[in-house]
């Protein structure tokens, strides 16, 4: 039953506050209940003493034992041997005490309740089968009780214990339940971003292997074939190596645009593929793009807004914990502009980088955002961005 390591951290997802909710719910549940339901019993004046604060002591430390064993429970850690024995003895004695006294209304809550957090250290199946095994027992106990007894009212000793077990079981099993699930999906998020970073890397690795493939490949049969015809025919062999020179420098010219993103890079591309990547991340994407504005837009600056969209995506994913994301390209004065606005910013400092709060710092291949911000000005543009509490803005302007 465990819920991964991503539960000890969250990283600003909101996994850590779900979990304080989750055990305020289940510790409170336990609580109130038991306050409220043996407070009365403890309280009355009929009832001896002795019995009353007997039972007090025995309700008071049930609810704290439960309290630190759903505390373990929601960090993901094993049972300590000494609340266990707390908790069980102290059930044991707040239920066997208004039993012997007579009061079969209120003698099964607590162990009902300290049953139901115990279970939630079981597997699935045990821990169900458990509450079905209680749920047969404490009823079992009443019965016999209420018999020997003398108790005129059977029904009341049986039903109520099983109540309890109804009541508490499945609904702090299903609370847990939640909590599992929605440890899982925010780990299935995080995969789902890794993995689009990865299959973007995988992309570029791709397109680096077709241009330095094929050139090294031609360069090695003429280098090949220059060094045969060295000595019988040095004219062609130096007019190979010449070709040789030429390839080298054809290969590293498209290496040097494929790093800074010229190749095959467009607007609509990027915009399309920001928003398949980030989809898959499980952020909710709205692209609102003017497509005649993104064709007129000469090259230049059409292939520098793509890169902004690249790198703010990047961002997106290995920087923030972003449920929504906005990409909007609209006419500006003297041209175009680009906004991207996500949520789930990190704040300032938490992030990789020169203090940025999605990570702004430039990656290692030059299109980080301020290396971006240097290049959109040196052809007219801008580029900038902002924070505001958990919202991350990037804006780039260009000239058409």
């Amino acid at each position: 039953m465990s819920t991964g390591p991503a539960v000890a951290d969250d990283g600003g997802s909101g996994l850590a506050s779900f979990r304080r909710n989750v055990w305020w719910g289940l510790a409170g549940t336990v609580a109130c209940v038991l306050g409220f339901a043996v407070g009365d019993w403890v309280l009355d004046p009929d009832v001896p003493a002795g019995l009353r604060a007997l039972t007090g002591l025995a309700t008071a430390t049930t609810i704290v034992a439960c309290g630190a064993l759903l505390g373990r429970r929601m960090r993901d850690q094993a049972p300590s041997v000494g609340w266990l024995v707390t908790a069980g003895g102290a059930a044991v004695l707040a239920g066997a005490v208004p039993l012997a006294a007579g009061n079969f209304g209120i003698w099964s809550i607590a162990p009902a309740a300290t049953v139901s957090v115990l279970v939630m250290f079981l597997p699935t199946r045990r821990a169900w089968q458990s509450l079905g095994a209680a749920l047969v027992a404490l009823p079992l106990v009443g019965l016999v009780t209420a018999l020997a007894t003398g108790e005129p009212n059977v029904a009341h000793a049986v039903w109520m214990p099983a109540l309890m077990v109804v009541a508490f079981g499945p609904a702090m099993l299903g609370m847990v339940r939640a909590w599992q699930v929605t440890a899982r999906l925010d780990d299935a998020r995080r995969l789902a971003g890794q993995l689009a970073v990865a299959d973007e890397r995988l992309r570029f690795a791709a397109d680096l292997h077709d241009i330095q493939g094929h050139h090294l490949q031609v360069i090695a049969l003429k280098s090949e074939l220059a060094a045969r015809l060295a000595e019988a025919d040095p004219a062609r062999a130096a007019e190979q190596m010449r070709e040789v020179q030429q390839l080298a420098g054809d290969a590293l010219r498209e290496t040097r645009a494929l790093v800074q993103g010229y190749r095959r890079t467009t607007l609509d591309a990027e915009i399309a593929n920001a928003s398949r990547v980030l989809a898959a991340a499980g952020v909710a994407v709205r692209a609102d793009v003017d497509a005649d504005l993104a064709a007129s837009l000469p090259q230049a600056p059409r292939s520098l807004l793509g890169l902004v969209v690249r790198e703010a995506t990047t961002n997106v994913l290995r920087h923030s914990h972003a449920t929504r994301a906005a990409i909007v390209l609209l006419p500006d004065d003297a041209g175009a502009r680009l906004v991207i606005d996500n949520d789930g910013a990190r704040p300032a400092g938490s992030a990789k980088g020169p203090g940025f709060t999605n990570g702004t710092g430039t990656s290692s291949d030059g299109t980080g955002l301020v290396s971006l911000a240097e290049r959109l000005d040196a052809v007219g543009g801008r580029l900038s961005w902002a924070s505001d509490d958990d919202r991350f803005v990037v804006t780039a302007t260009v000239t058409g």
